[in-house]
């Protein structure tokens, strides 16, 4: 620690030298694995300083940070921060076998890097599948003083601005996840006994928080997509509202919990207490769910989408948002309804499974002769409840200040993505990924290693095209895939 510190003075020392308005700010996070309830069951998982979600990483652009890890757990781990520009810092970046090794058991690890850019961002595991062990948290950073805002094209009532900026400032974060009885390393273990790929959660978690859910049979197949029923071929989605896809064979290889054999059980919801003399309320939408595409609204209250992915847009009003896995949506909530509780919806809208998560919303001044069933914006199935009910259409979304793409790309790459073997396994040309790699010693110190026919070099500023086709060798593709693209 004594070194650490050391480190930490003559950063802040270096800092007042070059930048007087530069801050340093420290972050400490120790990982532990231990035995913890979540949505009413206990399981093995990752505490980060005791508590899961891990905590939320406050900041103002331009801050330099220092968060130390201590690896506490009995194996190998790292942290990545999604969405964060490692500029000059890519040791920082957490991908084993690329940019470090693990952080071995009982060892610590200093990531260092600059908040360049304001928005919100995400924290999480980057080794196996610890990402569905917990590990994983909410960044938020409040944007220079100098950043031009949008929100006179929602409103230009002096007060109503007024009361914007103060919501933004005290935006809170809103992280959408799914949640398995099964560890990581125990659905790893399963997929590769069975050759099937676990695309199916058992619960639906709005900040940590949820319940096992587990709907009656005559339910399930009463909320089953057409698309779902020629997939079917006669059969029912399990009862844990799961598309049983490929040798029924392999698939009773797998545990329970693992598609089939819904246990409920009962955990806290999530409740956001709200003031209506405030005005407004802005929250960060995060998915950082493994298999779901969730869609999300709160029951009688439109959201005012201003920053998608860390980053301004022209407001958009909308009742509910389809929100990709690892995408981040600001929205600000007017509080003009009557005092009461309104439900916070979480609902999958893709194939591979019907499984939903509520929260509430409560006005600080209800009363229980004031408390009225809310009406939704979005089904079960993260539909349209009403005809009336507008999702985002990501079609309209404008930059803010707008950014005109170039109508020319100076170098154009395709990549072919699909499935190799077992329907768990994906490549990204004609070979997968090994696991392996993720202990072989880092690329990153010795780039030249890499062959050339594994990257893609450009040059700055210029624009590039990266075409993702995505195939899947005759199965169905279930779930949306996404290709992230990390700077470094």
């Amino acid at each position: 620690m004594a070194h650490f510190h050391s480190r930490l003075g003559l950063l802040a020392l270096l800092c007042l030298v070059q930048w007087v308005s530069c801050k340093v700010v420290q972050f400490e996070l120790n990982l532990t694995w231990e035995n913890h309830e979540v949505a009413g069951a206990m399981r093995k998982m990752i505490l980060s300083n005791g508590q899961f979600p891990s905590p939320t990483l406050r900041l103002k652009q331009g801050d330099k940070v220092e968060f130390l890890v201590h690896n506490s757990m009995p194996f190998g781990t790292t942290v990545h921060f999604h969405g964060i520009e490692q500029r000059g810092t890519p040791w920082s970046d957490g991908v084993p076998g690329l940019s470090q090794r693990p952080i071995a058991p009982g060892d610590q690890f200093l990531y260092t890097w600059t908040a360049t850019h304001y928005g919100t961002y995400i924290y999480h595991a980057h080794t196996r599948g610890q990402i569905e062990d917990g590990l994983y948290g909410a960044i938020y950073i409040q944007p220079d003083e100098s950043v031009e805002k949008p929100f006179h094209l929602i409103t230009e009532d002096a007060e109503e601005l007024q009361a914007i900026g103060r919501a933004e400032i005290e935006t809170k974060p809103i992280v959408l996840s799914d949640w398995r009885h099964l560890t990581s390393e125990e659905i790893w273990q399963a997929q590769v006994a069975s050759g099937v790929e676990n695309f199916c959660a058992n619960a639906v978690l709005i900040n940590g928080k949820g319940s096992v859910l587990c709907l009656p049979q005559d339910r399930i197949d009463a909320l089953t997509t057409p698309a779902q029923r020629g997939r079917l071929r006669n059969k029912s989605l399990t009862d844990m509202g799961c598309l049983p896809l490929g040798d029924l064979q392999k698939i009773n290889l797998t545990p329970q919990g693992f598609l089939r054999g819904c246990i409920p059980s009962q955990g806290p919801a999530e409740i956001f207490e709200v003031e209506s003399a405030l005005q407004y309320r802005s929250w960060d939408l995060i998915n950082i769910a493994g298999s779901l595409e969730l869609a999300f609204s709160i029951d009688q209250h439109p959201l005012y989408v201003y920053a998608i992915d860390g980053r301004y847009i022209e407001p958009i009003r909308a009742d509910a948002i389809t929100i990709p896995i690892g995408s981040r949506y600001s929205v600000l909530v007017k509080l003009d309804q009557p005092a009461g509780e309104y439900t916070v919806r979480s609902a999958n809208t893709g194939a591979n499974q019907i499984i939903n998560g509520t929260g509430i919303m409560r006005y600080g001044a209800s009363t229980s002769n004031q408390k009225k069933v809310s009406q939704p914006w979005i089904t079960e199935t993260g539909t349209n409840a009403t005809a009336e009910t507008v999702f985002l259409d990501e079609t309209r979304v404008v930059p803010f200040p707008v950014e005109v793409p170039s109508l020319h790309a100076d170098r154009t790459y395709i990549l072919n993505v699909d499935h190799i073997g077992d329907s768990y396994i994906w490549t990204l040309g004609n070979h997968s990924y090994p696991q392996s790699n993720e202990e072989a010693t880092p690329l990153l110190f010795n780039r030249s290693s890499i062959p050339t026919k594994y990257t893609i070099t450009t040059l700055n500023n210029t624009w590039v095209d990266l075409i993702v086709n995505v195939t899947t060798g005759g199965q169905l593709l279930i779930q949306s895939t996404s290709i992230r693209i990390n700077t470094s």
